[in-house]
């Protein structure tokens, strides 16, 4: 049974789901999403590992402090949340923002993350112009790191706001329903929570630096990577695994056909057919 609990560290207070015994496996969501996104795939992974999945600092019922959204401050907290375990050795997945923190807690803790798993994402510091947009092809990207107007305009309308990200992003219908929009809206209706969202857009420079930094004084890790995409997400044109092959040199990439970007709602069992071979320590 998944457990719901806090713990209060040095910067922030996170609120974390774990379940399930034996190697540690910590699943980092992203945005707009919460710890609730892994909902599906817990239950599986946790028949094997013991599960960790934390509300990222100022996101889901974490607390807000009002700085520190950098990638490498984010992925000292999820590895100050493990210390206080008592955890050395841990494995990460990580989806959406949730993979450039797991990379970044990678680069903090080579020596003790035993494989990375990176889910539809792509990583600060790949050498890509940081904060682009892409060229328009995501919008919010720039919206989002506009001072103080995406707060102003989404105030009150969080529900509306997230719910078009859920239905333009994902191609498989039901990935979230209406009982799961009404948890995202809970948790970012709270005050501040749209802004400490807007603010993990809005330190992109500063996690590119840190990548970057680490990068050039300790080479590109070589521990175990996969990378999943959706074929209609971030595997499209091959972006995802592009982006990772830049920073690692031990990349394993699969592409979900008819899946878009919300693959642990959209297609959890075909995302947890390929982690469980992927963690096994025999491999």
């Amino acid at each position: 049974m998944t457990k719901s609990r806090y713990s209060k560290l040095s910067q922030v207070k996170l609120h974390y789901l774990e379940e399930g015994d034996g190697d540690v496996v910590v699943l980092l969501h992203g945005w707009p999403h919460t710890s609730h996104s892994w909902r599906h795939v817990i239950p599986r992974l946790s028949s094997k590992y013991r599960v960790i999945a934390p509300d990222m600092r100022g996101l889901g019922d974490s607390s807000r402090p009002a700085a520190g959204y950098d990638n490498g401050t984010v992925a000292g907290d999820v590895i100050e949340l493990l210390d206080s375990h008592g955890v050395h050795e841990f494995s990460l997945v990580g989806h959406d923002w949730g993979g450039p923190v797991a990379f970044a807690a990678t680069l903090l803790a080579r020596d003790r993350v035993k494989k990375l798993a990176l889910v539809d994402t792509v990583l600060a510091g790949d050498g890509r112009s940081a904060g682009s947009g892409q060229g328009g092809a995501r919008w919010h990207h720039l919206f989002h790191r506009t001072p103080d107007l995406p707060e102003a305009l989404t105030a009150g309308r969080e529900a509306t706001y997230l719910a078009w990200f859920y239905d333009e992003y994902s191609e498989r219908p039901g990935a979230v329903r209406p009982d799961d929009l009404a948890e995202y809206a809970r948790c970012y209706s709270q005050p501040g929570a749209m802004r400490c969202g807007f603010e993990y857009y809005r330190t992109v420079e500063i996690s590119s630096a840190f990548v970057q930094t680490r990068i050039e004084r300790d080479g590109r890790p070589t521990l175990p990577v996969l990378s999943v995409a959706g074929g209609a997400g971030r595997g499209r044109a091959g972006e995802a695994a592009d982006s990772i092959s830049r920073l690692v040199t031990n990349l394993d990439s699969h592409i979900i056909p008819g899946c878009g970007h919300l693959v642990p709602e959209e297609a959890a069992d075909e995302l947890c057919d390929l982690l469980l071979p992927f963690l096994n320590d025999s491999k």
